[in-house]
């Protein structure tokens, strides 16, 4: 089938993902909670929570992590606190709206699938790449995450095409290129040129692989 759409990921794909950046928010919310960093960076990332933050919202997270912590605090403060460092972190790499411009000038529909907590979807509207997509999926939102076959499928469905008329590109994190080739999607690894892509699973890809987000117009008609 010939390529109608292109879906994204969001983290490391269109929009870098900073290491000092998580520790600046885990360390805030650590310090409006009163409890050491290293105790809540060990609550916080507990199987339960993370899998828990990842398909639902964020507020229930809050509460058990303090449940957990045996503490009270201020909670919308510390959902404010996460909401303004992800409306920060939200910055598109660079050349992003050329090419998400001009792929909806070859008549191209553009998605985004991306493993990601409620701020994301909060604060999307409110970035200034999120009008150039015609239909953003977010896990925490819909409640499906990468590898899910279903995440791909309901991109699709919601760019009003079949999976096997999208173009997905991402960095391979969650194993989403695997999850996007089963449903039948082109899957694209993206990495920077001169560094190995970052996730073990793609470092022997034999796929298609980009450097740059600009490098995706030369993949389409």
């Amino acid at each position: 089938m010939p390529v109608r759409a292109v879906v994204f990921d969001l983290w490391d794909t269109i929009v870098d993902f900073d290491l000092a950046w998580s520790e600046t928010l885990n360390a805030g919310i650590a310090e409006r909670l009163d409890v050491p960093y290293e105790r809540f960076v060990e609550v916080w990332y507990s199987d339960e929570l993370t899998a828990s933050r990842n398909v639902g919202p964020i507020a229930p997270c809050v509460t058990a992590a303090c449940a957990t912590l045996g503490v009270v605090a201020d909670e919308d403060d510390v959902l404010a606190w996460r909401r303004e460092l992800v409306r920060r972190a939200l910055v598109p790499r660079e050349g992003l709206h050329e090419t998400l411009a001009e792929l909806r000038e070859r008549d191209l529909r553009v998605g985004l699938v991306s493993n990601c907590t409620e701020e994301v979807a909060l604060v999307w509207d409110e970035t200034s790449f999120g009008h150039l997509f015609d239909h953003a999926v977010f896990s925490a939102t819909a409640g499906l995450a990468k590898p899910d076959p279903a995440i791909f499928r309901l991109a699709a469905g919601g760019l009003g095409v079949e999976p096997g008329e999208c173009m997905f590109v991402g960095d391979g994190a969650n194993d989403e290129l695997r999850g996007a080739r089963d449903v039948g999607m082109t899957p694209v690894l993206i990495h920077p040129c001169g560094r190995d892509p970052y996730w073990d699973e793609v470092r022997g890809w034999d796929g298609l692989r980009i450097h740059a987000v600009t490098e995706v117009l030369e993949l389409v008609p």
